[in-house]
């Protein structure tokens, strides 16, 4: 019979299948305060003039740090794997893509 039980500093992390399944998003909207950073997930979709917020991640300064280096490591890793990542408009910051690449209406 196996021990489920942590061992030590280990973490048993449950993933639920809900969850699992995971929520979509192709924006990310970042806030913060003195004590915590704010990271919102979005889903925009062409013609719809609302896009919801789909989750919502609180994070200490510390934590969305880590978050930041452990992103950039798997990019890293990705990359050396894959190739580079293009990012269309380079290092520039990212403007809110209002009409997400598609036609702008016209009255």
């Amino acid at each position: 019979m196996e021990d489920n039980k942590p061992k030590g500093n280990q973490i048993n992390i449950e993933l639920k299948e809900d969850v699992a399944q995971g929520t979509y998003a192709n924006l990310a909207v970042i806030s913060h305060s003195s004590s915590e950073f704010i990271v919102d997930f979005v889903r925009i979709v062409p013609g719809v003039p609302k896009a919801p917020v789909k989750s919502r991640i609180i994070l200490t300064p510390e934590h969305a740090k880590r978050l930041m280096m452990a992103l950039q490591e798997n990019i890293e890793k990705y990359e050396s794997l894959h190739g580079p990542i293009t990012v269309k408009g380079g290092n520039k910051p990212p403007k809110m893509p209002m009409n997400f690449g598609g036609p702008t209406a016209q009255a």
